[in-house]
């Protein structure tokens, strides 16, 4: 299933955007939500949809409570970053678990892929805190970190392992092929938001001719 990650500021157009999609990641922190804006845009969903909410949008405890907001709205999934603060993440999970919400747990690196054993101790780690799937995305430097992330597939459990940067942009489209239950897209090229990424249209493209 390809994700796209929706980042409108305008309720309409991002109820609009996201309901156009197979799934849908909002990010609440650069979609500019407040509490109400969530729970009406959440409630309105037609599309399973991930709750994200980076922690440079705001404190620990006001992100808690936009999360918390959404699960109970209708969010399928809830990100929430391996390396928060466990407090934080224990009261955003035991709200998700009450509402069967899916809990993504998530780890990101923005400069380098680390080791295959590096990489699998972050996955290990990842459903310890609590995870029904774990994400890791790297930054794909040389093509071997391509191989490194993918070869992380293969386990029982549900995985989304990607590489961000230009190199990895292979890594986004063969996951899918791979086991993955979703990869991330933008709605078009200046709505990405991460480098590498996408767009749906191009993801859907590579998925008919690999298919």
């Amino acid at each position: 299933m390809i994700c796209v990650s929706v980042t409108e500021k305008n309720p309409a157009t991002l109820l609009s955007v996201a309901n156009s999609c197979e799934m849908a990641e909002i990010r609440i922190d650069l979609c500019c939500l407040d509490e109400v804006s969530v729970e009406q845009i959440f409630s309105k969903l037609t599309v399973p949809a991930i709750a994200t909410c980076r922690p440079q949008y705001c404190e620990d405890g006001r992100r808690a409570l936009l999360l918390k907001k959404a699960i109970v709205s209708g969010a399928k999934f809830v990100d929430v970053e391996i390396e928060s603060e466990v407090a934080f993440k224990s009261d955003v999970i035991a709200c998700a678990k009450e509402h069967d919400c899916k809990v993504i747990v998530s780890y990101h690196n923005y400069e380098n892929t680390p080791s295959h054993d590096e990489l699998c101790g972050i996955v290990a780690e990842c459903y310890l805190q609590g995870a029904d799937i774990a994400k890791v995305a790297t930054t794909a430097v040389t093509q071997s970190d391509c191989a490194n992330v993918l070869s992380l597939y293969g386990q029982n459990k549900p995985l989304v392992a990607l590489a961000m940067g230009t190199i990895g942009r292979i890594t986004r489209v063969a996951n899918l092929f791979l086991g993955s239950p979703f990869s991330f897209a933008a709605i078009d090229e200046a709505h990405a938001t991460a480098g590498g990424q996408l767009t749906v249209e191009q993801m859907k493209i590579c998925r008919q001719i690999l298919k």
